[in-house]
């Protein structure tokens, strides 16, 4: 029998018509409003199903439905009196809404549209608020998740929502963003095509921005947001809401104060030396899929291995390491770690050249509690890298494990390809007091993952302070968790609750906040002013964040009222729960719905299952990198000839009689990174230092003749101190 229509991959028809998504950013925080339209073109009635990801930090905070000329705006109730009021509605005939949040992860939502009629048509309104991520080069990044791949569950563990998967998918998308800023906006890119960016005056401090037409959505929609003045501090008030009662939440003051600091080059000159450095690699099934789908840059897993091999050769000597891999089992390389030397690198460099992605599920449980067991190392503070395409079941219990041992490590996060999830790889770097990354699209992970590195290495900037100062009878209390630690690149949001009587007049309205640093006496100061209901929500959404994790980690004990407060948090405010759900029903007409109820699962794109094509040819940068001894020198050999595309002969004769072969050799190995990647230098920076430092310490005579007959041999002209000699 032909179907026609929009089907699933089972050739069942689709109720899920069309999404159109409207974006509105004011600076780094991001209002997104998604209209869903729904069709029912069957003989009977149906239930549709959806079940699709969110940013893991978003705040939803409003959930309607219009059918016919009825709008219907759903209510936030506790999950359980939710369903059952959705269930009721349903079995008598009544049409009902159902939004909840996924009880495995923050990031997965299903909306369940229940008793719509043959030949009836339902737009259902969902609005969300999050704060948007910086990036390596200070753009901010705003993601809207498409794919959702499955998420593995644990041995013995029921996935609680079913979920229709394909890789493309049969409704269409349709994408407009809106962009304001105090600062000027320079510039935004996408991995999507977009139309040309619309500036609204002539600051460039508003603009508009669309997708192109055409868009498939069978992709995450990535912007790139960058505005002048990036490293500004910023403080914003927002007044309570009228109708909230005053010393709650919603009543309250609401202040945001983001703070993105760039710290004096003096202070950061000295990268630390010492340090245990743990890597956790994926090494699920899912990590043999392309890591983009649209090129051939291979797959997942041979972009981690090339990857561990930058890191290994970026690494001080003096620190300690060691290399764990997952999967439904975990290895790893040493019983312990173990110092860094040429021998340990050399041993673990062979077991990453055999890695590939056998390793079945994805169960990054055990191997985090076995590196938790492992007694610290003294003087040699812990650094957790964590690598995966974020397919994990048991989310909220990873975070909870990781921010538990918060104390004794700071841990560093990297979602890999599209459907990565945002709760996982977010939070596992928020409670880590690291810094999250998300590879997708184009982009190469090497200069990602050393940025990472270079935080790593730095001094983190410790005791944080920060004051209000606030007209008399106001006071401050703080929504979130207290910011330990800082470096540069990494931004933290602070909510802070203002309750109090506040004069009439702006003036008195007034008040100002200071933040200190312990580096280099950095102090910033900053006036407050007003803005949108998107703070209020964003603070409440922070606190319910940190309730929920309280309840997690004192479930089974007696300590009372921390769900309630949580429900009542999200009641009150708006915004959606790990323990709530938008429920909404049509009473309007009083008409029943007859016939049996179909259920129909909408798909949500995958990426699966891409295997990948061979593997290509072995980057030349790599090939001269994986030649590197462990101290930061090369050796003047056939291989390094090789790498530098010459014989042994070209490269042997011009060396000057006064200068060694290994010193010759490294010299060579800069002036080739110097002369023909400086578009990477981001992933071979931190091995370049080594290799200076490694010169150095042979107190070389005659560095100015070794730097020009190296120049000469390769064709360059790259001079001595560009090198740092």
């Amino acid at each position: 029998m032909n179907r026609c229509g929009l089907l699933t991959p089972e050739k069942e028809p689709v109720p899920l018509k069309s999404i159109e998504v409207e974006l509105e950013v004011r600076d780094h925080v991001a209002t997104l409003v998604s209209t869903l339209l729904y069709e029912n073109k069957e003989d009977k009635p149906i239930e549709a199903v959806f079940v699709f990801p969110l940013p893991g930090d978003a705040a939803v905070c409003h959930f309607s439905a219009v059918i016919g000329q009825t709008q219907i705006v759903a209510e936030v109730k506790e999950k359980q009196q939710a369903r059952e009021e959705y269930d009721d509605a349903l079995s008598s005939g009544q049409q009902a809404f159902l939004l909840e949040e996924s009880d495995q992860s923050p990031d997965i939502f299903s909306l369940s549209v229940g008793s719509l009629p043959p030949g009836e048509s339902a737009s259902i309104r969902l609005e969300y608020v999050t704060e948007l991520a910086v990036q390596v080069d200070d753009g901010l990044r705003f993601c809207l998740p498409a794919v959702l791949n499955p998420r593995y569950q644990p041995q013995g563990r029921k996935t609680s929502q079913h979920i229709n998967r394909t890789s493309l998918v049969p409704y269409s998308l349709s994408f407009s963003a809106r962009v304001s800023s105090p600062r000027p906006i320079s510039k935004v890119e996408s991995s999507c095509s977009l139309d040309p960016l619309q500036y609204l005056n002539a600051e460039k401090t508003q603009a508009t921005v669309k997708l192109a037409a055409g868009h498939k959505f069978d992709r995450d929609v990535e912007l790139l947001i960058y505005y002048t003045d990036a490293h500004q501090p910023t403080a914003v008030v927002e007044a309570g809401q009228a109708s909230a009662k005053t010393g709650t939440v919603m009543g309250d003051l609401m202040v945001m104060l983001s703070l993105y600091p760039e710290f004096p080059q003096s202070g950061m000159s000295s990268a630390a030396s010492c340090g245990e450095f743990v890597f956790l690699m994926d090494r699920s099934g899912s990590m043999d899929c392309l890591l983009n789908n649209s090129n051939h840059q291979g797959t997942r897993v041979a972009s981690a291995r090339d990857t561990l091999l930058l890191l290994l050769k970026s690494l001080p000597m003096g620190c300690y390491f060691n290399i764990y891999s997952f999967g439904s089992s975990y290895e790893h390389m040493f019983p312990k770690s173990v110092e860094y030397s040429e021998k340990t690198m050399e041993e673990a460099l062979k077991k990453v050249e055999e890695m590939t992605a056998n390793l079945g599920g994805t169960e990054i449980l055990k191997p985090l509690e076995h590196i938790y067991s492992q007694p610290c190392i003294p003087n040699q503070p812990r650094q957790l890298f964590v690598f995966t395409d974020g397919e994990v079941g048991n989310t909220k219990e990873v975070i909870d494990l990781v921010k538990k041992n918060s104390g004794s490590h700071r841990c560093f996060s990297f979602g890999i390809g599209e459907g990565a999830s945002t709760a996982l790889i977010n939070d596992l770097a928020k409670e880590g007091g690291g810094h999250a990354q998300f590879i997708t699209g184009g982009d190469r992970m090497q200069p990602k993952v050393m940025q990472s590195l270079r935080f790593a290495l730095q001094p983190a900037v410790q005791d944080v302070s920060v004051t209000w100062d606030l007209p008399k009878g106001v006071s401050a209390t703080v929504l979130s968790p207290p910011i330990t630690a800082l470096f540069q690149g990494q931004r933290s949001l602070v909510y802070t609750q203002i309750t109090g009587q506040v004069g009439a007049s702006s003036e008195a309205a007034e008040g100002c906040v200071t933040v200190k640093y312990s580096l280099a006496g950095h102090l910033s100061q900053n006036q407050l002013y007003r803005l949108s209901l998107t703070v209020h929500r964003l603070g409440a959404r922070t606190l319910i964040r940190s309730l929920e994790m309280e309840e997690r980690e004192h479930r089974g004990q007696q300590v009372g009222g921390v769900k309630e407060k949580v429900v009542e948090l999200s009641i009150q405010s708006g915004v959606s729960s790990s323990f709530t759900a938008f429920i909404a029903v049509n009473k309007s007409d009083g008409k029943e719905i007859q016939g049996p109820l179909v259920r129909r699962n909408v798909p949500a794109p995958s990426e699966y299952y891409f295997k990948s094509t061979p593997e290509p040819p072995r980057d030349p940068l790599l090939q001269l990198v994986s030649l590197q001894k462990a101290s930061g020198c090369w050796l003047l050999d056939a291989a390094l000839a090789a790498a530098l595309g010459k014989t042994s002969e070209e490269v042997e004769k011009p060396k000057p009689a006064s200068v060694n072969q290994e010193v010759w050799a490294t010299v060579l190995a800069l002036i080739w990174l110097h002369g023909f990647k400086t578009d990477a230098k981001e992933e071979w920076e931190l091995l370049a230092m080594k290799a200076v430092s490694w010169i150095h310490a042979q107190n070389a005579q005659c560095m100015t003749e070794c730097v020009e007959a190296a120049n000469t041999v390769l064709g360059c002209k790259v001079p001595k101190d560009a090198l740092g000699l």
